[in-house]
């Protein structure tokens, strides 16, 4: 008895070394981040900054800014795309001049910059972005990797370490084999680390993870049912959200950038943080619940370990008076992100 009992042990002993051999190749070694990017998303300034304004960014711990220059679609329909090549009618620090500028400036300052080009759709979201037939979607293909390889090659010369290819793209990103094609010819003129910002409602959906070196997420989850939750229920939410995405972080084994995450100073901030603040002034401001979600997520998301890093929305190179508003400045917010963000990693 004893002999077949030790025989079915060390039978079952030998599958679960088997397996979780199996699961290890399979996915590879766990990932571990230990020096993560503690980000900001930085504002580009109508007209040129003098060099002081990233001053106070060392003092919160900030490690890096996300840098967005912008294309414009005017319609999310038709494979139209203007960047800087077609004008000049734009912002100072959306420009390549100033984002030359801001990032020689931060580096002075022991600051990276990351690159974010984004599509700006009028009257829309870049989410709508949708062609009616094949022969559009490769047109509008075309046009986008122009746009996007403009910045590629600007930041391979400027030695930018990281380049988001693009940002809540999510009704083209199921095109596969035209994001793959992409990616290739990125990487053909970049050598730094590639990433996608896909919406929260996205990511679970992409298949190319595998292509890139980060997945990103715009993190704006929804975290609550009801006004003014405490810290107690948001990290409930965020640890329902943390299973889901651990799904998707092991499947590829990449690391994960919340290329942006933010909530406004508002009551209802924690039900739908991607709401933008002229759509919340009926609400009542409340810094108390913008502080508890950022409380939230650096006591639940934050901790993990194939987190590599979270760019909040947004942070101006001069604060502005303004309610409701997603920048942590001048508010209780600010303080707890400069707590977590200077404890360590």
């Amino acid at each position: 008895m004893k002999k077949t009992f030790l025989l079915g042990f060390l039978i079952l002993l030998v599958f679960a070394i088997w397996t979780y051999q199996n699961q290890a190749a399979e996915n590879g070694p766990a990932i571990k981040i230990l020096d993560k990017q503690k980000g900001v998303c930085w504002v580009g300034s109508p007209k040129p900054l003098e060099g002081w304004e990233l001053d106070v960014l060392g003092s919160f711990g900030v490690s890096h800014i996300s840098q967005t220059p912008f294309g414009w679609q005017s319609d999310p329909n038709l494979p139209e795309i203007k960047w800087e090549k077609h004008t000049d009618r734009m912002w100072w620090g959306e420009s390549l001049t100033g984002v030359e500028f801001t990032t020689a400036s931060a580096r002075e300052k022991g600051i990276e910059s990351i690159l974010k080009p984004h599509l700006w759709v009028r009257g829309q979201w870049p989410g709508a972005i949708e062609m009616r037939s094949e022969k559009d979607w490769a047109e509008w293909f075309g046009q986008y990797a122009e746009f996007i390889l403009y910045y590629a090659q600007y930041a391979e010369s400027h030695q930018i370490p990281i380049l988001c290819i693009g940002t809540e793209l999510e009704l083209t990103s199921g095109k596969e084999k035209e994001w793959r094609d992409l990616i290739g010819q990125i990487r053909d003129v970049f050598g730094g680390e590639l990433t996608y910002a896909a919406n929260f409602t996205e990511y679970e959906k992409i298949r190319f993870w595998d292509a890139l070196d980060y997945i990103g997420i715009q993190a704006y989850f929804p975290l609550a049912d009801k006004n003014n939750p405490d810290v107690g229920s948001l990290k409930n939410g965020w640890n329902r959200r943390i299973k889901e995405i651990e799904k998707v972080q092991k499947k590829f084994n990449k690391p994960v950038i919340f290329t942006e995450i933010g909530y406004c100073n508002t009551e209802d901030a924690a039900i739908e943080p991607w709401v933008w603040p002229n759509e919340r002034k009926e609400v009542a401001l409340s810094e108390d619940v913008q502080a508890a979600c950022y409380q939230a997520f650096f006591e639940t998301a934050w901790q993990m370990d194939w987190l590599a890093g979270a760019y909040f929305w947004k942070w101006y190179p001069q604060p502005r008076d303004r309610d409701p508003d997603f920048t942590p400045q001048n508010k209780k917010a600010q303080e707890v992100m400069r707590s977590f963000y200077t404890a360590g990693f």
